[in-house]
């Protein structure tokens, strides 16, 4: 993908962030939403209720199918609609803050949750060790790894 600006859009970085990664969390979205007893038990069975969710309980699930919702969107249609470095850069940084507070959002699980990875479950790979890969690919899309040079050096106004 070349842009306006003078960058070429690496592969690696367009199939991530245009296509796996707004997949990905539109299946995260699907579950929030639409299977909350499974989404609930994956994330910590102890905790999940057996007999019926509470409202609100279903309204929180709700809101965040609807901000994985926009999340996907931001990084499917937004990036793909702007040629600017300086959007894209700025939304990943966005991004990367999200994906902090992400990580940070299972802390009550205690370490093993972001260390044990095989004792990971098909939730704990998409919250803790999908969001570990976005984050490293933001990372290093911040950083200018693989972008080319006239990218990396993008000055900022």
């Amino acid at each position: 993908m070349s842009t306006s600006s003078g960058f070429i859009l690496p592969a690696a970085y367009r199939l991530f962030f245009l296509t796996i990664e707004p997949i990905a969390t539109l299946v995260g979205a699907y579950f929030a939403h639409f299977q909350p007893q499974t989404y609930l038990d994956l994330t910590h069975a102890p905790s999940s209720p057996s007999l019926c969710i509470p409202l609100g309980t279903q309204i929180v699930l709700t809101q965040l199918s609807n901000l994985y919702l926009v999340f996907a969107l931001n990084e499917a249609l937004v990036l793909r609609a702007t040629s600017d470095l300086k959007v894209w850069r700025t939304l990943l940084f966005c991004l990367l803050i999200a994906d902090l507070g992400h990580l940070y959002s299972v802390n009550g699980l205690g370490w093993d949750v972001y260390l044990n990875v095989m004792a990971w479950n098909a939730i704990n790979w998409g919250n803790v060790g999908f969001v570990y890969l976005g984050a490293m690919m933001r990372v290093a899309f911040l950083a200018g790894i693989g972008m080319p040079v006239g990218a990396r050096q993008h000055k900022r106004s």
